[in-house]
């Protein structure tokens, strides 16, 4: 086949593509006004040769793509069946899909290597990125696309991905279709200068192209570039495309009310499909009447493909909660008679060394976290000098960064990461990250994609740390669905929660007390070997009892232990519960000791107001109330930071005589 055939094949499909996405636009468009079935279009008139375009540059099934909610083009470009594009649309059970769980044009296809996008603006350049290191970690020949609108480009997302990016020399093709307007904000509101090239020029080794993504030729030549460039591992590139956006932001919205008609003129002289056909036409690449019997195909297509999706069925209503996670069980093995005794910090340093001796996959990153340091809190010292700075290597100090990377990496289906948050205190930058992409994507793709990743963070006061080194966050946590939320208060269990976590195929929350890191009295622990494990959801009971139960995670464990201890001295049986995960939650076997002692003392270091102890207390009346001989009583921190002054944070966190006193009462209630 010569080049002359090679290039009018491809300019032929990149108009059959362009048709196909103008009909589906304005059929699309049609049932809205129909109100039959869809209720939420974004149109891509406009933007339909960029994205088709990037498409054609890509390999099916090897490459990746991150498209945004405009693309499409992309999409149909790749190969993504018309139907279930319909289908999705219209809120149907597509295959490949999400099952009427994500709006339509969040797309997500395994075979052709689409991981489930987001609404959140921006979030996908992260993901993308840590794809593209999965990518670079195992050596192969694959590139990744990601795409966004001149609006994301104010995202700290964009940025930090362009960052990480050239830092690692990724193989990662960002394109920015760039109509100008950022739903109604314009340009020169959104973009410093007005230039997104200019304003992203000072990353080394980015290539960056500015091209008209109307221009057949000249967008066809930056993408082939920017590809190339990525599969030859020379790093990232950006290329803008200047489009017009002819139509509205969504059905919802009214450009009337911002864009002038001068304006909406000039978007409509620059529509591409007429100017494509023109040049066509020009080239002799196809006559009027081959050109209007494509476009006749495809309009047939696209009528067929809303037909065939209409008749889809809804997803069932019963299922609507299910696929939150994705199956995991492990059995809890017997552990090792006669070892040694270890700390908290050594039990999780060596946790982290045998799960990466017997996976090749894991790979541990963070701030900090690499060569001599090891970690703030030496937690992973050696493991470059084990494993290799590829297996454990620092990032920039982003916690967005961290884990929209950790995403991207577990979708990969070839790394396992475990990533550090330095404090817990500082998670929140990276929080949208955490609850609203990682946590999320199992349910929202139907169970067709999973994050099987860990995110370490110390947490706790006790330390004189300040309001920004004591936070406890776990009722933040717990409240967030598709997260499983890990809280230690020992070694031997630090060490056998941390390799389950790294096991488990859904994203884990895992919380280390930093007071409890280096704290013999309470905390060492024979060490378990290198293949026992602790499944999630089973409490312990540290310390059996009958005449009332305290339940408690971290910190206050040891606290409870102590005043029960106390109190037997004097005859009162009191039985300590620790909890070690708050999500499964093990509830069972705090109704069982409720049943036995009638009284429940909940104690957590976190402010009182809508900590994690209400909901304990909320489901000891609805699933015990007949159990319970008194009021539920809590013992926590008091709503307020925690300070740094030893005198003024030991009145704010709860301490051994306030549990004491609490018990006290409720025993004689």
């Amino acid at each position: 086949m010569n080049i002359q055939t090679v290039i009018t094949e491809h300019a032929l499909k990149t108009l059959e593509c362009m048709y196909l996405v103008r009909y589906t636009d304005e059929k699309m468009s049609k049932l809205v006004r129909q109100n039959k079935g869809g209720t939420f279009h974004l149109p891509v008139m406009g933007h339909e040769m960029i994205g088709v375009l990037s498409a054609l540059a890509l390999k099916p099934g090897v490459d990746w793509g991150f498209p945004y909610y405009r693309d499409r083009s992309f999409a149909v470009g790749l190969g993504c069946s018309l139907e279930e594009l319909f289908g999705v649309f219209l809120a149907r059970e597509a295959p490949n899909h999400s099952g009427g769980r994500m709006m339509p044009d969040h797309f997500s296809d395994p075979q052709l290597r689409l991981p489930c996008q987001s609404s959140c603006v921006g979030s996908q350049f992260l993901h993308a990125v840590g794809m593209a290191k999965a990518i670079q970690l195992r050596g192969a020949p694959e590139v990744v696309y990601v795409s966004g609108g001149d609006g994301s480009t104010s995202q700290g997302d964009f940025h930090e991905a362009l960052n990480f990016s050239s830092i690692h020399k990724l193989p990662i093709v960002f394109v920015i279709q760039d109509n100008g307007w950022a739903i109604s904000v314009p340009a020169h509101e959104q973009t410093s200068g007005g230039n997104i090239a200019q304003m992203i020029s000072g990353y080394a080794d980015l290539a960056i192209f500015s091209v008209d993504g109307c221009d057949y030729t000249e967008t066809t030549e930056a993408l082939s570039q920017a590809v190339l460039k990525a599969r030859s591992n020379l790093g990232p590139s950006v290329v803008i495309a200047k489009v017009p956006r002819i139509s509205a932001h969504s059905n919802s919205d009214d450009p009337k009310k911002y864009k002038d008609a001068a304006a909406c003129a000039i978007d409509l002289a620059l529509d591409p499909l007429p100017r494509f056909e023109r040049w066509l036409l020009e080239q002799e690449v196809l006559t009027q009447g081959e050109l209007e019997q494509l476009k006749k195909e495809c309009f047939e297509r696209v009528e067929q493909a809303a037909v065939a999706a209409d008749l889809m069925p809804f997803p069932k209503k019963e299922e609507a909660a299910t696929k939150v996670f994705a199956p995991f069980e492990v059995a809890e093995t017997p552990t090792t008679p006669g070892a040694e005794s270890v700390v908290l910090m050594d039990a999780l340093n060596h946790a982290l060394a045998e799960e990466m001796e017997r996976d090749p996959t894991v790979v541990v990153f963070g701030q900090d976290v690499a060569h001599g340091k090891g970690g703030v809190f030496g937690i992973t010292r050696t493991l470059t000098d084990r494993f290799g700075k590829e297996r454990c290597f620092n990032t920039p100090l982003a916690e967005s960064t961290i884990i929209g990377l950790a995403v991207g990496l577990s979708m990969s289906g070839t790394c396992k990461p475990v990533a550090e948050i330095q404090f817990a205190d500082y998670f929140w930058t990276g929080v949208n990250q955490l609850f609203n992409e990682m946590a999320s994507i199992h349910y929202r793709s139907n169970g067709q994609w999973n994050c099987p990743a860990v995110i370490r963070m110390p947490y706790g006061g006790y330390i004189q740390g300040g309001p920004y080194h004591s936070q406890s966050i776990e009722a933040f946590l717990s409240h967030c669905p598709g997260l499983k939320v890990v809280i230690p208060s020992n070694a031997a269990d630090a060490k056998r929660l941390l390799k389950t976590a790294i096991r488990d195929p859904n994203p884990v929350v895992f919380l280390e007390h930093k007071a409890l890191y280096r704290q013999r009295l309470f905390c060492a622990r024979p060490e378990p070997g290198a293949d026992e494990l602790l499944p999630f959801g089973k409490a312990a009971i540290v310390r059996e009892g009958t005449d009332a139960t305290v339940v408690g995670w971290g910190m206050t464990v040891f606290m409870a232990v102590e005043v029960a201890d106390t109190l037997a001295k004097e005859g009162i049986s009191v039985e300590v519960i620790d909890l070690r995960t708050l999500v499964p939650l093990d509830f069972a076997t705090v109704l069982a000791s409720l049943k036995k002692t009638g009284k429940l003392l909940i104690a957590h270091e976190a402010p009182r107001n809508c900590g994690f102890g209400a909901e304990l207390a909320a489901r000891a009346v609805e699933e015990g109330f007949f159990s319970l001989d008194a009021p539920v009583v809590r013992v926590t921190g008091k709503d307020c930071p925690v300070p740094y002054c030893k005198d003024l944070e030991n009145a704010v966190l709860p301490q051994t005589h306030d549990i004491e006193a609490a018990l006290r009462s409720l025993i004689n209630f």
